[in-house]
């Protein structure tokens, strides 16, 4: 019986994307990285160019969307956490599922940080913190939305940062500072009268997440 065309993608992307962490330390994040990375995983370059239409720009949303999994599946049940905790929890599960392939995400990371890449970078940060904020539970529709998504994404970035330059325990100290910083905002803004200029910026910050060419698959 013939697999599912859309299995053996799946199958095939995964398969490259365990060749790329290998590949990526010595050769970067690069296209002859991408093409490299299909060959290993027994692709020929047809195969590889079907797989990845947009090389080393979709592995990069390939693997974050693996750290992203991993750390929701790290996580417990969020029902028992305040939501301090909760925010912290997830944070310090996606460093930790980053970290687990640290030589590749340096490559990753520098890759998405160059200015023709970095609003693909904004748009993985902000899909990333959409899955953690939805784990955490939030459910908001209006400008908080946007504004907690924006906010997180912005953490998750520098924290990366921090856990791969100086590791765990200052990323740690890092992101429970960031966290009081947060929640002294939405104390903040939770006493303010909602209004149509917040609104505009929160929108104007939330479609970082939806103009960023990632992966056509995302």
């Amino acid at each position: 019986m013939q697999e599912d065309p859309e299995i053996w993608l799946q199958r095939a992307e995964q398969s490259v994307l365990d060749s790329a962490l290998i590949l990526a330390p010595d050769m970067g994040w690069t296209s002859d990285m991408a093409a490299a990375a299909g060959a290993a995983a027994g692709f020929t370059p047809g195969e590889t160019e079907l797989i990845l239409p947009h090389g080393p720009a979709d592995l990069a949303a390939l693997l974050s969307r693996r750290h992203d999994d991993l750390a929701i599946a790290a996580l417990p049940d969020p029902s028992g956490l305040k939501i301090r905790q909760r925010i912290r929890a997830a944070v310090l599960a996606r460093l930790a599922a980053a970290a687990g392939d640290a030589p590749a995400v340096r490559r990753w990371s520098g890759w998405l940080a160059l200015p023709t890449h970095a609003a693909q970078g904004l748009s993985l940060a902000w899909e990333s913190a959409d899955r953690l904020w939805r784990w955490a539970g939030d459910v908001a529709a209006d400008e908080n939305h946007y504004s907690k998504r924006a906010i997180l994404a912005g953490i998750l970035i520098s924290a990366l940062a921090v856990r791969l330059q100086e590791g765990e325990a200052a990323a740690e100290s890092f992101v429970d500072a960031r966290i009081a910083n947060v929640m002294a905002f939405e104390a903040w803004k939770a006493r303010q009268k909602p209004g149509e200029p917040l609104r505009r910026v929160a929108e104007a910050l939330g479609r970082l997440r939806y103009g960023a060419p990632v992966s056509p698959r995302g």
